[in-house]
């Protein structure tokens, strides 16, 4: 299907969905009577990513207040000198954040099952919302979030920091927008396996961890860790079931689906102009699907070793025929490799190769590396900045992931990695977390406008049971 075709055919079958407006979003600047004001923050979620994305806020904000349910790493945030420097307050329950009129603005980096709840509960407050990917635990919680975001109209950006990688999938991008591969005839998504674990014993809860609040909306199980925990501030016990092994287990995340799938699977449906509401795949299903544990009706059987999947191959399929193959292992190494008729490119982190790439004037370096668009004369002319420009929704290019949230907090406008397209993204990663928890060959429909399943097996694995005290509000 020649690139226009494909455009007009990925409009049409959007039909009103793919108007809703993502300017909705776009608040109005913060402080228009003072715009070179720092805005003031919370941090909320200070483990090892959050703390990372609070150094990187401190020279943007002043953190005026710091919140974990682990006491070690609340006081190391609140004594670090690009955190809290000694003044700013800490709090174990989240709320106390959210209550203070002072703040404007806050990130979340918690455990991934808490990310909704309380960025739901921040907007409420009115505060504007950094929250680190994956944004959601099931497709329930999407919708629970958009419908808060477009009733708040905060600026809202997810921590998917690939979006402002313009010598990479920004790049990457724009080639497969612009045609230069030709036809799209199959993209390959490789983000790596989840670990796995032996039997992990029942333990002692460390005595700095609140273990109920940490738990949160998830099933109150046992603690189990292989040992005690070392004798940092991190307080990390490898393997166990927190901090950041929790990503390997299905009750608080989706595994690599919504590890390095919330940035690949992005990346993407980027690149195929399928991130409006309504817009994504018409099924899915599972080739390969090996967990670590058996499984029985979706459900781990067994509830001391990691649980998602360290071997799969998901077929992810389009409604104009596009096969994209979400895998854990390729030939090509972890990232995105896009196949059309006119050839093929491969993006990572690190790099666009390719003939494709060089033929447009794209460079690498002697150690493989990518080449900065200011160094390539001929890329500059095939894809013009102003394209980027339009990636960034507008605003201007900034490889700062955070400024760019900061920026439109005072200017208004969406940051470059809003949360609406995002929820898209989510929608694809939950789908291929649910056909790998099903099995292989069981294929799930999947209906873009209603965001619902076609059978009642996978439909109950859009949303899950929470535990009385924490349910999320819905304001749809």
């Amino acid at each position: 299907m020649p690139n226009t075709s494909r455009r007009q055919f990925l409009q049409a079958a959007a039909g009103a969905a793919a108007l809703t407006p993502y300017f909705l979003s776009s608040a109005q600047p913060l402080r228009a009577d003072a715009p070179s004001d720092k805005l003031r923050m919370g941090c909320i979620g200070l483990g090892s990513m959050g703390q990372g994305d609070a150094q990187g806020f401190s020279s943007l904000t002043d953190i005026v207040a710091v919140c974990d349910v682990d006491s070690r790493h609340l006081e190391h945030a609140k004594n670090h000198e690009k955190v809290g420097k000694g003044k700013a307050d800490a709090y174990k329950d989240y709320r106390k954040i959210l209550e203070r009129s002072d703040i404007d603005v806050v990130s979340i980096v918690t455990v991934d099952h808490w990310h909704t709840k309380i960025a739901v509960e921040a907007l409420q407050a009115g505060k504007h919302v950094f929250c680190q990917k994956p944004l959601t635990l099931t497709i329930e919680e999407n919708k629970l979030i958009r419908a808060a975001a477009k009733k708040y109209k905060k600026v809202f950006q997810v921590g998917t920091q690939q979006r402002r990688q313009v010598e990479q999938f920004m790049t990457a991008v724009l080639m497969v927008q612009k045609g230069f591969l030709g036809n799209l005839k199959h993209v390959v998504v490789h983000i790596d396996g989840s670990p796995t674990s032996g039997a992990i014993p029942a333990a002692d809860i460390p005595p700095e961890l609140d273990w109920e609040l940490w738990q949160g909306q998830t099933p109150n199980v046992r603690y189990i860790a292989a040992g005690p925990p070392k004798n940092d501030w991190y307080n990390q016990s490898k393997p166990g079931r927190t901090h950041y092994e929790y990503r390997w287990w299905y009750e608080y995340s989706g595994g690599k689906f919504t590890d390095w799938g919330a940035h690949h699977i992005d990346n993407m449906l980027q690149a195929l102009e399928l991130t409006a509401e309504g817009t994504g795949p018409v099924s899915v299903k599972a080739l390969v699907a090996d967990h670590p544990v058996p499984f029985k009706n979706g459900y781990p059987t067994v509830d001391n070793q990691y649980n998602t999947s360290h071997k799969f191959d998901i077929e992810v399929k389009f409604a104009d025929g596009l096969i994209a193959n979400v895998v854990s292992h390729s030939k090509d190494g972890n990232g995105i490799l896009f196949e059309g008729t006119k050839g093929k490119i491969h993006v990572s982190r690190g790099r666009v190769k390719g003939k494709p790439f060089e033929d447009i004037g794209g460079k690498l370096t002697e150690k493989g590396g990518a080449v900065p668009y200011a160094e390539c004369p001929d890329l500059q002319k095939n894809l013009p900045w102003e394209e980027y420009i339009r990636l960034f929704n507008g605003k201007p290019v900034d490889t700062n992931h955070k400024r760019n949230f900061i920026t439109c907090i005072k200017e208004g406008g969406l940051p470059v990695s809003d949360v609406f397209s995002h929820l898209q993204t989510m929608n694809v990663c939950h789908l291929c977390t649910i056909a790998a928890r099903l099995g292989v060959d069981r294929e799930i429909k999947w209906d873009a406008k209603t965001e619902t399943t076609g059978d009642s097996e996978s439909q109950q694995f859009l949303a899950r049971e929470r535990r009385k005290g924490y349910d999320i509000p819905n304001e749809g």
